[in-house]
């Protein structure tokens, strides 16, 4: 495998983002990127500049200089973006240059966008040609004589494109075309990052696990911070039942200083599995102080409450979801699931009924009504629930109506 001087650059930008990231007051870089990046997903670009705006006040930084950018965008204050994709230029050689291409195709002006383009993929944070065609913010220039005539050029290798084409075709699950392009690359680039990546996304959606984590570690060797090899050795972990290792992946992303708080989600759910309790609780509750309505959040929040043994505690998470997402009968069935658990048969069939309004064809949920309304002697609607439990092919309904529903 090769040693990559791209990968050595990429690693060392890395760390030396890592020794300044401690702002005055405790609060790290990162923090303020993560609230950053939920008030502009919240559609609050306002608050996000300032938030963004203190930090530099403390700490001149790229990162927070392109987060700001970005804000100044949704705000379409795009003199304020040109503004800190140069500035973050020159903190970091060539970090503004994709925004700036951005910035300038959503003004219109193909020609800067493009010399900025160009740019970009001659640095060290070149994207694939899939995430540039895929970004809405070329939309109106794409079809412009400049932009047909720049993607004539040679801006990715054939590995590059080899690559690109199978992370595309993995993605639709196409496996077998996917290795036939992984045959010709193994054939002419035996020894590269891009075969060797390719292999392991092909693994990994082959279900290969424990062979696509082999390829990963091999890259991360040479390139060990490098964030799209750690997500996918995560997954690779995941799939191999080995929760420990990925959490402990998560935390490298994290701690590298990756500005995504979904990485506590996924850290969380490992903590889940073995059973690590308080570090889910930490992960969960650090997330919801970005995205405090997050359903998918919020009821994690409540399970790991339920697995803890506090109850009460996990009610109010699902009847928190339940007032913020009152049409979602998953948020339903979390509640109702957490009655049933307490015995509280007749509030769980309430639920559960709320549920199969949403969501007629759940057959646990009519399952677990039936039980609910067995438990409360109302046998009739009992057996009505089991029946259709059963219909749906729920196997485990069988034995209630045969002990249950004979003559009725």
């Amino acid at each position: 495998m090769k040693t990559s001087l791209v990968s050595m650059i990429k690693t060392g930008i890395i760390i030396s983002v890592l020794i300044f990231s401690e702002l005055a007051h405790g609060q790290s870089v990162l923090d303020y990127l993560l609230q950053a990046k939920a008030f502009s997903s919240s559609g609050r670009p306002e608050q996000s500049v300032l938030i963004l705006t203190e930090a530099l006040a403390k700490e001149k930084d790229s990162r927070l200089l392109l987060e700001r950018a970005e804000a100044f965008i949704l705000k379409g204050d795009y003199s304020g973006a040109i503004a800190d994709y140069n500035s973050a230029n020159d903190l970091s050689a060539q970090s503004g240059e994709f925004g700036l291409a951005k910035v300038y195709a959503v003004k219109g002006d193909a020609s800067t966008s493009l010399y900025h383009l160009g740019m970009h993929l001659e640095s060290v944070y070149k994207k694939s040609e899939k995430e540039i065609m895929l970004d809405p913010s070329f939309g109106k220039i794409e079809n412009s004589p400049e932009w047909r005539q720049f993607w004539k050029g040679d801006w990715y290798n054939s590995a590059e494109r080899n690559r690109s084409e199978i992370e595309f075709l993995t993605s639709l699950k196409k496996i077998e075309d996917s290795r036939g392009i992984l045959t010709e690359m193994k054939r002419k680039y035996p020894d590269s990052d891009e075969t060797l990546y390719s292999e392991a996304l092909i693994n990994m959606a082959s279900g290969k696990y424990s062979e696509a984590v082999a390829n990963v570690i091999k890259l991360t060797g040479s390139d060990p911070l490098n964030a799209k090899y750690l997500r996918l050795l995560a997954r690779g972990q995941e799939g191999q039942l080995n929760y420990a290792g990925a959490s402990d992946t998560y935390t490298k992303l994290i701690e590298s200083g990756v500005a995504d708080a979904s990485l506590l989600l996924s850290r969380a759910q490992c903590y889940r599995k073995t059973r690590e309790t308080d570090k889910a609780k930490r992960d969960i509750e650090r997330f919801l102080e970005f995205y405090p309505e997050d359903k998918s959040a919020i009821s994690m929040a409540g399970k790991v409450e339920a697995e803890s043994g506090d109850n009460l505690k996990a009610l109010e998470y699902f009847s928190k979801n339940l007032k913020l997402h009152p049409n979602d009968a998953d948020c339903y069935i979390d509640r109702a699931n957490s009655y049933f658990a307490s015995k509280s048969w007749e509030w769980a069939a309430d639920d559960y009924s709320m549920s199969l309004d949403l969501k007629p064809d759940n057959q646990d949920a009519w399952l677990n009504k039936g039980i609910s309304l067995l438990s409360t002697g109302n046998i009739k609607d009992a057996c009505h629930d089991f029946k259709r439990s059963y219909s749906l092919g729920n196997q485990k309904a069988s034995s209630y109506l045969s002990k249950n529903c004979i003559g009725n």
